[in-house]
């Protein structure tokens, strides 16, 4: 059963090596192999072979598994059927249309009618892009003369546009084989240099205005001409004049004349502002008036409208049921200012996230160089029942879940919304009893209050003050069972956080000012409780973790997100959290009793915890990136807690989204040697939790064909106990040798992207394991061809939802 796994994934990248590339070409036609691009010196590289019209399609082992998987698809695909299957589809549609004309509110016809369009819409997909394993392959790219001259082009205008003026393109095609190799010959001379920019408007106030921004300005005298920044120069002015009152103006109005000086191979570059059609300069506009208007759901309300002034904005309500106080919070421009598009776009996307309304459009009317500013929008219904059918991964197999939330908006008339949370699954957890794989059932229900605004006291202005933050208080209170078989624990939460971020979203705040547990584990099987025992006995007290105990702590965490990371599809991009948290603070100004006390039967806590965790994303291409990540976290108990840890306040190394090459939370703690089962060296029973984590990855991300991507991956990292461990030894962090406890993994990774689900298949190897003894910890050496997977256990298959970092 174990071996399957490996075979499988074996085969899902062999499948597509049993094709020829030119298999099947006719006389005359050519699979493009290899198109290249000499002469770049200069010039961006990557844009440059951007504007191939025939990209060779991508090769593995001298085969295109896209190709492959393409051409099986083709076999099953019958267009004519597909076109006569749609036929018939539009004909019962426009039958049912009639019939709805006389019977409109016939639901079984109105739902035959959406079925119907959307499998039209489904074989309009199919006739132009293929059946789904054609969608998911490509088709081989066959030389075309046309396409060929298409992309000179291309690369002339782009070179152009770069300030190559008088660069030249030409190519070449060699054919062997069936195999075309075409390379396109760059001479791109010298670049024409900016040798200056002047601006000219008749307008004071605009020439001023830019004056003072030129440190912004993408145009510098002395850089490449470069048609990009003249794109972006235009768009930048418009933001700035549309920011700073200049509602009416637009980039249309911006022109520029390029001078050449072809001998020097310089431009001297002119911006005219051009006049208005419809006055004599542009104008500054202000905001005269605010109306806020809340739309009835139907006509029925229309006559029960309430009106009412708040901070100098009408807002006009059918129903008396909405703060006025948290809207005008909301809303960031005032009667008098200058109009800012900016303001604009932020109020509308504050009053979004308020989740009270449908919609949100704000329009102006102009009089004058007034602004009337209408604020138009819907109420969102009242109550919202969301269910969720799925499954998580962990230790490779699937735990199916089921999850409903019931939500009420505006519980208080004051933007709040109360929730109701239930979540029932199953996970997959290796047993700590030597069990192997089992399925772990979870149930968890909650009630949750958010509040749109801080709940300081004596603090009444902090709604207008920080409306612009998006603040948030969460009030949670909620119940979780875990029923394992080494253990059943259950617990019940209650938490006060405040979150906020700001405007761009660029960094978000989270403050946990309280978060209480009272933890129970009523039932403890007998070999566990064994296990818990002899760790005692050596001196090692995890089992004060499963007494019964009050958990308090306060913490807060700080997410910066820089250039929208989590969109891969972006430029490079990077992410830092940072999390600190102090548990049992309030135990310092009590007399409480140590766990260190004899015949202890209630444990109490304290902690001080810290993590770090930066990732990064950085695209070479539009086809490869490398990810990088890197985590260090930090937990040390005192005082009563008497050198003991709450268990969920651990860390734990190893698992899909941690060191791949170990089973989830099975690696470390240093290099001490874990107890192992029946299954050989590599069958760790027990979960290894530890104080200290450090953790690094590196990952090279390719995509392969249509939906697949590979990975190639070194994971590197472990955990340590702070301070000795007698019953485990080599667990303690040393500075003299952590450096050599770091465990290291490799191996290869498949995922399969369909844009709104990530499937991952990481197949990892260890390669230095810090449990063997110092010497001894190379092992990648055990794989070979006669044992591609190194001894048993040594590799591990991870199958998950997203990526991993």
């Amino acid at each position: 059963m174990k071996s399957s796994k490996y075979i499988l994934f074996i085969a899902l990248l062999g499948i597509c090596l049993s094709c020829s590339l030119t298999k099947d070409l006719k006389d005359g036609q050519y699979a493009v192999y290899e198109s290249e691009i000499e002469g770049i010196e200069k010039s961006d590289k990557e844009a440059l072979y951007g504007l191939l019209e025939q990209e060779p399609n991508t090769r593995f082992l001298g085969t295109s598994p896209g190709v492959t998987i393409y051409r099986i698809g083709k076999n099953f695909y019958d267009s004519a059927k597909v076109v006569t299957n749609r036929e018939e589809a539009r004909a019962e549609l426009s039958v049912i249309r009639l019939s709805l004309d006389t019977l409109p509110n016939n639901k079984k016809l109105r739902k035959r009618a959406e079925k119907l369009a959307s499998r039209i819409e489904s074989l309009n997909k199919k006739i132009e892009f293929g059946n789904a394993l054609m969608r998911t392959g490509n088709p081989l790219v066959i030389l075309d003369s046309a396409e060929t001259e298409t992309t000179v082009n291309n690369l002339k205008g782009y070179l152009a546009n770069q300030g190559f003026f008088e660069s030249s393109v030409e190519f070449e095609v060699e054919t062997k084989n069936k195999k075309a190799y075409v390379s396109y010959l760059i001479n791109e001379k010298s670049p024409y240099i900016l040798d200056s920019i002047y601006t000219r408007s008749d307008n004071p106030g605009i020439i001023n205005l830019l004056n003072s921004t030129t440190k912004s300005s993408l145009l510098k005298k002395g850089d490449n001409y470069n048609q990009d920044n003249i794109t972006g120069e235009r768009n930048r002015i418009e933001e700035l004049l549309k920011n700073n009152g200049y509602y009416m103006f637009s980039k249309s109005y911006i022109n520029y004349i390029a001078y050449k000086d072809t001998a020097a191979k310089t431009i001297k570059l002119e911006q005219v502002i051009q006049k208005p059609t419809f006055s004599d300069i542009h104008e500054v506009y202000t905001i005269d008036s605010i109306t806020f208007t809340i739309n009835p759901p139907t006509n029925e309300f229309a006559d029960r409208r309430i009106r009412q002034k708040f901070r100098g904005i009408n807002f006009s309500f059918f129903q008396d049921r909405y703060s006025a106080n948290v809207l005008a919070s909301r809303i960031f421009f005032r009667n008098g200012q200058a109009y800012s598009r900016t303001s604009a776009i932020e109020t509308q996307r504050q009053l979004s996230n308020l989740d009270l309304f449908r919609f949100v459009n704000i329009s102006f009317d102009t009089v004058g160089t007034s602004l009337t500013a209408n604020i138009f929008t819907q109420p969102n219904q009242k109550y919202q029942l969301t269910n969720q059918v799925g499954m998580t991964i962990t230790e490779q197999l699937p735990g199916p879940f089921f999850s409903t939330a019931l939500r009420n908006r505006n519980f208080f008339r004051a933007g709040e919304i109360l929730e109701f949370n239930f979540r029932a699954g199953l996970e997959g957890v290796a047993s700590a009893t030597g069990q192997g794989v089992y399925q772990s059932s979870e149930l968890s229900a909650g009630v949750t209050l958010i509040f749109p605004r801080f709940l300081i006291p004596f603090a009444p202005n902090s709604l207008q003050k920080f409306g612009r933050y998006n603040p948030n208080t969460r009030v949670r209170l909620s119940y979780n069972y875990t029923n394992r078989p080494e253990y059943t624990r259950n617990s019940v939460n209650g938490l006060l956080s405040y979150t906020w971020a700001t405007s761009n979203n660029r960094i978000l705040y989270t403050l946990n000012a309280a978060d209480l547990s009272y933890i129970r584990t009523p039932k403890i099987q007998q070999e566990f409780l064994t296990i818990l025992t002899n760790l005692q006995d050596n001196g090692n007290n995890l089992i004060w973790s499963f007494l019964p105990s009050f958990i308090s702590s306060l913490s807060g965490q700080t997410i910066i997100n820089f250039n929208k990371y989590g969109n891969f599809n972006s430029n490079k991009a990077s992410l830092l959290r940072l999390f600190a948290e102090s548990g049992g603070t309030t135990l310092n100004f009590f007399e409480t009793k140590s766990n260190s006390e004899p015949g202890i039967e209630f444990a109490n806590f304290q902690w001080l915890k810290a993590q770090v965790d930066f990732r990064r994303y950085y695209p070479v291409n539009k086809k490869q990136t490398f990810a990088y990540r890197f985590n260090l976290g930090w937990a040390s108990p005192y005082g009563v807690s008497a050198g003991i840890l709450p268990y969920e306040k651990y860390f734990f190394a190893g698992g899909g989204t941690s060191i791949r090459a170990w089973q989830a939370r099975r690696l470390g703690p240093g290099s001490s040697v874990p107890a192992t089962g029946k299954g050989g060296e590599y069958d760790y029973t027990n979960e290894q939790p530890a104080e200290m984590i450090l953790e690094t990855m590196l990952e090279y991300r390719r995509n392969l064909f249509g939906y697949f991507d590979m990975a190639l991956f070194i994971d590197a990292g472990n955990s340590w106990v702070i301070g000795y461990d007698a019953a485990r030894p080599g667990a303690d962090f040393r500075y003299d040798r952590f450096y050599k406890e770091l465990a290291v993994g490799t191996g290869l990774g498949l995922r399969m992207d369909f844009e709104f689900l990530i499937i991952r298949l990481d197949l990892a190897t260890k390669a230095i394991d810090p449990a063997k003894p110092m010497g001894e910890r190379w092992v990648f050496d055990n794989v070979n061809f006669r044992r591609p997977f190194g001894v048993r256990g040594q590799t591990v298959l991870n199958f998950g939802i997203g990526y991993p970092f």
